[in-house]
């Protein structure tokens, strides 16, 4: 019902994941889980695994855990995988548990990058981790993707490492890394990997599971798309490719050679090597006559140049001097035979210019109907290689996305980590599943291009959605198999609430595109915004039988979801459980340039359909806005004009999000580098204003945290330096106020129990009516159901 046809060209481009034949294992059927001990494999039957996967989460077997779905893919193209999750990287004999691998090893740091995962955006070690059992922090090394390559290489020298995730795909070329401060090599080297899978690997990872099953040497598979690899200049593999140099890759395009006005059809034909037959057979007929001047190759109408007339001398088009062209028609070498050369290792590493100069050619080469093949050296002399990075993995079709998320996953975590019930709570809870557990995801990738997300860099922009039917069915499977279901879907989306089914009018357009941004600086002219397939699909879940509500958690593009007020709509007064989250990230012009987001009046518009539905609905509802200090391009002032802004309009945020620079993203180009990568980059291009040292990060998070008393001496010092003590005082229209609080410094988060202590507690008691903080401050709290009431619901209640 109401299935997709796919009219992009990209499904069509690529071999489909259904088509292989399946390998002889097949035979053993399909695992519940899959096994992660020798006695799970003895009872599959197996006496070896196909292939093992090593990862730095604990194993989920649901299609929102990557490991999840690359095993499932991979049981259902017939191997025997199996999983070793959080190993002790201490030794290698951790990594020998399950036997030697017959084809391969399939490495990953799992969901997030492991340094993300384990450290602050203030470079603090986290005491959590969201997907180990029990939130306990430490259960993965810095850098695991390294790590886990080296012990699996110690462990078995000859089986080849395939690596993957997120963590290898930001990584793939020299990349800055904020927590050493300093540029590192492609990961491809460090790890010294056979192969680097990046993006959502699917395509990538089962060709190459067959062609090592045939018995391929995995130093000849170098034609994958979606991979990197290392080759020595001298490799014959190199022959046959058309080199060309990044600094040309920005400059404006060919210029064609213009044509003569005064040529005849059959002159210009000749020019070009061809012929005009009809008119050389009318040649006489025409009767046209010569110009005196014949080496022109030009030729006059009749009349126009006889006896009685002065001679007219027609123009003649010289070359540019400054062409190197020349004269001729250009040949442009085949995309797919053409390699791009990016600066050095060691250029990029000693020239920051450099480095935004090849963070930009690469972003430039994104698009998978397009982008070319690149290539990096690394060392020089004798240990000099070259890392090679393919083009883009095609986007799976809407029938390829269906089969992914139709593999028989289990949804729920291995039974190894539940407690003596059979449960997954408590000191076996994984936080990262409990907040997926009702959840669907309906598409992947997002154009919108923002320099501080890394989604973009790892999924693609082409929108890859599944169809209704497949949706709905993992509706009702988690309404029949999910224990502890009971009838909420807290979330129907993805990397966005409302990119489904969104893309380019036209397959010519989307596949010659090399936009960064479909939204930025404006919603493109050639992309559709109808959000009536999501619209569907929000009625007919949550008409289904025992589905009470379907809650919408992914954040809301608002900039497209204004283009259908249908949608927001529908969306406000059915999916909203109280408060939705979407992200402005800033109010200011400067920041938002750097991140490619549009101006706050979108979000005004946005929150007047919001409370006009709201209001039509009858419910208590609040917009959640979510803002980002300390970004490259936002100066002291903006933050004081954003800090402003959250006063009028009677916003407290209590999470507070300061830039945090992950490999490969624009913005960390720019927090590198000063240089602006969304334009051509050259040691005299714009330079961006960088928040840089602990004192002004904490300038601009207390900005956002305005109304916190531990903020308030830090924002007088700073308020009194940019000439803004005005703003300092008791009054409504002043920022802050002149008194000081008792308070320790200190700040609590109310979502993070790894928070510092704090004397919140105090500062909470002595407020006034009306302003007592809550979960989000500012907006009224829940009724969570306890029977215990806070804040104005409390003082009603008395």
């Amino acid at each position: 019902m109401n299935a997709l046809v796919d009219v992009s060209f990209f499904p069509r481009a690529a071999k489909p994941l259904t088509s292989y034949r399946k390998f002889w294992a097949a035979r053993f059927g399909v695992a519940k889980f899959l096994p992660m001990s020798r006695e799970e494999m003895n009872q599959l039957g197996w006496d070896s695994c196909d292939i093992i996967l090593v990862t730095g989460d604990a194993y989920v077997d649901h299609p929102s855990f990557g490991m999840a779905v690359i095993g499932r893919m991979l049981e259902a193209q017939g191997f025997r995988v199996g999983i070793i999750a959080q190993p002790d990287w201490q030794s290698a004999e951790p990594f020998k548990a399950l036997g030697k691998p017959n084809l391969f090893w399939g490495v990953t740091a799992g969901n997030m990058d492991s340094m993300i995962n384990r450290y602050t955006a203030d470079r603090k070690i986290r005491s959590d981790d969201a997907y180990t059992p029990g939130d306990v922090g430490g259960k993965r090394p810095d850098r695991a993707a390294i790590v886990y390559s080296q012990r699996c290489r110690e462990a078995f020298k000859e089986v080849p490492i395939v690596l993957g995730g997120i963590e290898g795909s930001l990584r793939r070329i020299a990349h800055y890394d904020y927590w050493s401060d300093k540029v590192r090599r492609s990961i491809v080297v460090d790890a010294k990997c056979d192969l680097l899978l990046y993006g959502n690997a699917e395509r990538a990872l089962v060709e190459i599971a067959h062609r090592l099953a045939a018995r391929e040497p995995v130093e000849k598979i170098t034609d994958v798309r979606g991979t990197a690899f290392v080759r020595r200049s001298d490799d014959a593999s190199n022959t046959g490719w058309f080199e060309i140099d990044s600094t040309s890759v920005d400059e404006p395009g060919r210029v064609e050679s213009q044509v003569n006005p005064y040529l005849t059809t059959s002159e210009q034909a000749a020019g070009q090597g061809g012929s005009c037959a009809k008119e050389d057979g009318n040649k006489d007929a025409i009767k046209t006559i010569a110009v005196s001047d014949c080496s022109t190759g030009a030729t006059g109408q009749l009349g126009l140049n006889n006896e009685a007339g002065p001679v007219i001398h027609p123009l003649t088009f010289m070359p540019n001097p400054s062409l190197s062209t020349g004269l001729g028609k250009l040949k442009v070498p085949p995309r797919d035979r053409s390699v791009i050369r990016l600066p050095s290792y060691e250029q990029v590493k000693s020239d920051p210019v450099l480095y935004a100069h090849a963070n930009r050619v690469l972003h430039l080469e994104t698009n998978p109907g397009n982008a070319r093949a690149l290539v990096q050296a690394h060392g020089v002399g004798a240990t000099a290689r070259d890392v090679w990075i393919t083009p883009p993995p095609i986007p799976l079709s809407t029938a390829e996305m269906d089969f992914v998320f139709d593999l028989p996953y289990a949804r729920s975590p291995h039974p190894s980590y539940a407690d003596a019930q059979g449960s997954h709570d408590g000191s076996t809870k994984i936080p990262a599943w409990e907040m997926i557990r009702f959840s669907i995801n309906i598409m992947r990738g997002c154009f919108g291009g923002c320099t501080f997300c890394s989604i973009t860099e790892h999924e693609g922009r082409i929108i890859q959605s599944r169809s209704e039917d497949s949706v709905i069915r993992e509706i009702e499977d988690v309404r029949d198999k999910v224990k502890g279901f009971t009838g909420t879907i807290s979330d129907l989306g993805g990397p966005t609430a409302n990119m489904y089914r969104l893309g380019c009018k036209s397959p010519e357009i989307e596949a010659a595109c090399r936009k960064p941004s479909c939204v930025y600086p404006g919603i493109c002219q050639n992309l559709s915004t109808s959000h009536d397939p999501l619209i569907q699909i929000y009625r007919r879940g949550r008409a289904l039988k025992g589905i009470k509500k379907i809650l919408i958690g992914s954040g809301v593009r608002y900039d497209l979801a204004v283009q259908s007020p249908e949608y927001v709509k529908e969306l406000v007064q059915h999916h909203v459980g109280g408060y939705l989250k979407i992200a402005p990230e800033h109010t200011e012009a400067g920041p938002l340039t750097k991140m490619m987001k549009p101006g706050i009046g979108t979000y005004d518009k946005f929150k007047t359909l919001f409370d006009k539905f709201t209001l039509e609905a009858g419910k208590k509802q609040f917009l959640i806005p979510y803002f980002i200090a300390a970004h490259p391009g936002t100066s002291d002032e903006d933050m004081m004009n954003l800090a402003l802004w959250l006063k009028k309009n009677g916003f407290r945020a209590d999470q507070v999000q300061t830039f945090y620079p992950s490999p490969m993203a624009t913005a960390t180009a720019m927090y590198h580098t000063g240089r602006n990568p969304l334009r051509k980059i050259t040691h005299d291009s714009e330079t961006v204003d960088i928040v840089r040292g602990e004192k002004r990060r904490r300038l601009h998070k207390a900005f956002l945290r305005y109304h916190d008393a531990n903020n308030w001496p830090l924002l007088r010092e700073a308020l009194k330096a940019m000439g803004r003590a005005d703003l300092i005082g008791n009054g409504k229209h002043h920022l802050i106020p002149t008194f000081q609080p008792l308070l320790d410094g200190s700040y609590a988060s109310a979502r993070h129990k790894n928070a510092t202590a704090t004397g919140g507690a105090a500062l909470a008691s002595k407020v006034q009516p009306g302003r007592l903080l809550t979960q989000h401050t500012g907006l009224p709290p829940r009724d969570t159901g306890s029977g215990r009431l806070g804040g104005n619901a409390a003082r009603k209640a008395r």
